[in-house]
């Protein structure tokens, strides 16, 4: 029956990937993207805010910009407002191949609190971002010039006031837009007081050979880049490197001890059956005693399974091409509806193993030696034997296997790089799930050589503590490597971060947990326990 509840939820998720496939591609409003001459192709306005906190985004009309007289929202899918994506139509008319020059968008007086509001904005490098026909673009909304003075007082600042549309097109489809901004179409906003002025646009078309199936591979480009594809490719030889290294190491000495101890051991058990055992046979009447705290154990247990299940589906969507550059709010469709269906994997793992240490209903765990009535008490042990050091020491590895591939995660999420390499993404994640489970495997066995038998929860902490030095990273790419600056941003870095990391906790606490599990079950299985 348990089997085939498995399979059941397992078909449902399948079922529920494959539905998902097909909802997260955003479509224009022309849904096959075929336009005829004259035809009004929409330029959707989304978001505007400072160019170093991506995370701190506003209304494009929070702006005293020239508004419509009615306001046109597009209606926008659960990922695309997870995203912030408020899109609405633009004052700027952009007919498919209507070329045009200098066409007069509105003219208006800026009172003295919108020039200050737009002073503000240009002070902090604020951008724009746009859609036209699902394609994005972006530009600055102004510029501040020092004219060689080095008091911020005596700044100049100016906003832009024409843009420039560049728009390729092959037969009826659109393939690329650029926006520019002209120079010396400047508003002065030096000065508090009303000024007047005048926004106009101009737009040209040309003719590209570029089907239409590739107009999105430019964005994708970037991290594609020799110098960028050689920094990835180190980052996945440093880790193999350290891979091998570790296991093979790891793999050498545990065969070698574990050998020792087999043989000691059962030479002890022909030689005299009374005589006083020690290490990790010793403890063999309390290893497999349950940890304080089941219920939290089993409850981590299942959570951390949830997200593992989660980020192997999001993986298998990446491989498959359904997160291709800005295809608006997939990944985070994806997230929130994975995350639901796999709501039940975490209430059964939790629920069974729960019924597993409780002996209740469900089947027995399987603990290969019977458990002690009383538990045996924990010799004195060295301080780099306690919870703390033994984490510091099981986080430090993996994590020294991903960082380098982090920088470029940190950069995308929290910046405006594209990170589309998910082949290598995987490989990193692969490799961490094996550093994690080997580095766990060899502490779990010193800590029951000490005749510590309390390895549940150490197993779990060691494993997750990579979490904690990716929020470690988190502080370094915050002040070192980013100029994100302001409350919104700091919190919404920090938060977010802290959730991220906590999951990374969780899942890679499971990982170790796992590995532990099946390590310690299968060496006591190995010897003769009464």
């Amino acid at each position: 029956m348990v089997v085939d509840k498995k399979k059941k939820i397992m078909a449902c998720l399948v079922a529920a990937i494959v539905i998902l496939c097909s909802l997260t591609h955003v479509r224009s409003d022309a849904s096959n993207h075929r336009y005829k001459e004259g035809d009004d192709v929409p330029l959707y306005a989304n978001k505007v805010g400072p160019f170093h906190n991506p995370s701190e985004t506003y209304r494009y009309f929070d702006l005293p910009f020239c508004s419509p007289a009615h306001m046109q929202e597009k209606k926008e899918a659960l990922g695309e407002v997870l995203n912030g994506d408020r899109l609405v139509v633009a004052p700027y008319k952009l007919e498919f191949l209507k070329d045009k020059e200098s066409e007069i968008v509105c003219k208006k007086k800026l009172k003295q609190e919108e020039v200050s509001q737009f002073r503000a904005a240009v002070s902090k490098d604020y951008y724009f971002q746009m859609y036209y026909d699902d394609l994005p673009l972006w530009g600055l909304l102004g510029k501040f010039d020092k004219e060689g003075k080095d008091d911020p007082s005596e700044l100049k600042y100016y906003l832009f006031k024409h843009l420039h549309f560049d728009i390729l097109y092959n037969k009826d489809h659109v393939i690329e837009i650029i926006v520019k901004s002209d120079p010396d179409a400047l508003l002065d906003l030096t000065e508090d007081k009303e000024v007047d002025v005048e926004f106009t646009y101009s737009v040209k078309w040309k003719e590209t050979e570029t089907p239409f199936e590739k107009r999105m591979e430019k964005y994708s480009q970037i991290s594609s880049l020799p110098h960028h594809l050689e920094i990835h490719w180190f980052s996945i030889i440093n880790s193999c490197v350290t891979v091998l290294l570790l296991t093979g190491f790891l793999a050498t000495i545990l065969m070698r001890v574990l050998k020792n101890d087999f043989v000691k051991y059962t030479h002890d058990e022909e030689a005299v059956d009374d005589q006083e055992e020690t290490g990790w046979k010793y403890i063999h009447g309390d290893v497999f005693r349950y940890p304080k705290y089941k219920s939290l154990f089993a409850a981590a247990l299942g959570s951390g399974t949830q997200l593992f299940t989660l980020a192997i589906f999001i993986f298998l969507l990446a491989l498959v091409g359904v997160f291709y550059p800005y295809n608006r709010g997939a990944l985070f469709t994806a997230l929130v509806v994975i995350y639901a269906l796999t709501s039940g994997i975490a209430g059964y793992t939790a629920a069974s193993f729960y019924c597993q240490l409780e002996g209740q209903n469900w089947a027995e765990f399987q603990a290969p030696c019977r458990t002690a009535k009383f538990p045996r008490e924990i010799p004195s042990l060295p301080w780099y034997r306690k919870t703390l050091p033994q984490m510091a020491m099981a986080g430090f590895l993996p994590f020294s296997a991903i960082y380098i591939e982090l920088y470029y995660i940190f950069a995308s999420v929290w910046g405006h790089r594209i990170y589309t390499i998910y082949s290598i993404l995987f490989i990193v994640f692969i490799i961490l799930l094996v550093v994690t489970a080997f580095i766990t495997v060899s502490l779990t066995y010193f800590q029951l050589a000490a005749e510590d038998h309390e390895w549940w929860w150490r197993s779990f902490l060691c494993s997750g503590s990579t979490g904690l030095f990716i929020y470690g990273y988190c502080l370094y790419y915050y002040h070192a490597r980013s100029d994100m600056s302001g409350f919104m941003q700091t919190s919404f870095f920090f938060g977010y971060m802290a959730c991220i990391c906590y999951g990374f906790f969780l899942m890679l606490g499971v990982v170790g947990f796992r590995a532990s599990l099946f390590f310690v079950r299968h060496i006591y299985r190995s010897i003769k326990c009464e």
